[in-house]
């Protein structure tokens, strides 16, 4: 049985790819902890990309350790990749509370410039993140944020890619940027949900808490400026690229998520389904493609999938049966007429 190694062997052991699972998931914990930490391996990796020549036997001797480490170049580009996922079985419906990491881009530590942190949330989890200024941030299943850490940039800058809920702390003078690739959102400090998945035709914004203002993009030009209130919210569509304003939403209905509720009013099966395949990880099938423009109205708390099937079998015609991570379903030959959720 190998002998625990230190982090600094542990280090170059991932750089040279003699490390183990248990030792990979140490080392990323450890990378974690703290921006000094992950800057540390960082160096260490710009080192090792730079050709130097046989440092896994560096790590074993404290003398070795310290002339490797007076070779470090911090002037270099790197890159560094934190990876920390949270399985989830078919029949879990529970929320992951905690800090996915992703990549660290680092271009240089003496320059004003972005340095930028990646969140992820895999489907089948929500995540949440405590940006370094404060700000608490919910990632939506299968959703992505990049933020600037850097504490020298004159505003603080996420983009979004999924869906996010925020409370942003409050700093007049360095506003809150949030970039989608159709508008961007700016704000000093307010609760807000920005919902922007790839395989979705609209991109939208809704207001909880506070004000923000929409501003024009590179892709997206606004004829005046956009200012929401609270319970306002505005709708992008990507496919006819209409913007529409919404005045006294019930937010709840597009927030609820983040405390792993999902309520639905008179939603498409179709989006339903997509929601469904997010929250649990999982594939569905249909073979019959009317099924998808049928209506829903309810609400998922911690029912399982399976649970969830069987309550939409009482108000939908549909039958479905499992195969490994697959759901397929079919349209009901026979059966009860569709109760009025379903329209």
């Amino acid at each position: 049985m190998r002998e625990k190694r230190s982090i600094k062997s542990l280090i170059i052991a991932e750089l040279d790819g003699d490390i183990t699972n248990a030792e990979r998931a140490r080392l990323l914990q450890w990378m974690s902890q703290s921006d000094r930490n992950a800057r540390y391996y960082t160096k260490i990796k710009d080192l090792w990309e730079s050709s130097v020549a046989d440092v896994a036997e560096m790590a074993q001797t404290t003398q070795e350790w310290e002339r490797f480490k007076n070779r470090i170049n911090t002037t270099r580009p790197a890159v560094l990749t934190i990876r920390r996922r949270i399985n989830w079985s078919l029949t879990a419906a529970v929320v992951a509370i905690g800090l996915l990491v992703g990549s660290l881009i680092m271009q240089n530590y003496k320059q004003k410039v972005p340095v930028y942190l990646t969140t992820i949330a895999p489907k089948g989890s929500v995540s949440q993140t405590i940006l370094p200024d404060g700000t608490l941030i919910y990632l939506n299943a299968g959703s992505e944020i990049k933020y600037d850490v850097n504490e020298t940039s004159k505003k603080r800058e996420v983009f979004v890619t999924g869906e996010a809920w925020f409370d942003v702390k409050r700093n007049e003078k360095k506003p809150f940027i949030v970039h989608t690739p159709y508008y961007n959102v700016e704000v000093l400090g307010t609760q807000f949900n920005v919902k922007n998945y790839e395989a979705e035709h609209r991109v939208v914004t809704t207001l909880e808490k506070g004000s923000i203002r929409i501003l024009s993009s590179d892709h997206l030009m606004f004829k005046e400026e956009i200012v929401l209130k609270p319970g306002e919210q505005l709708v992008f569509d990507k496919i006819h690229r209409k913007i529409q304003r919404k005045e006294h939403v019930d937010t709840h209905l597009y927030t609820s998520w983040k405390d792993n509720k999902l309520i639905f009013l008179d939603m498409l099966f179709g989006d339903l389904i997509k929601l469904l395949e997010r929250k649990y990880d999982i594939e569905i099938e249909v073979v019959d493609q009317s099924i998808l423009n049928e209506h829903y109205t309810g609400t998922i708390r911690n029912e399982t999938i399976l649970e969830v099937f069987e309550i939409i079998k009482h108000t939908h015609p549909i039958e479905y049966h499992v195969e490994e991570r697959k759901i397929i379903i079919q349209k009901k030959v026979k059966g009860e007429s569709p109760s009025q959720n379903c329209r």
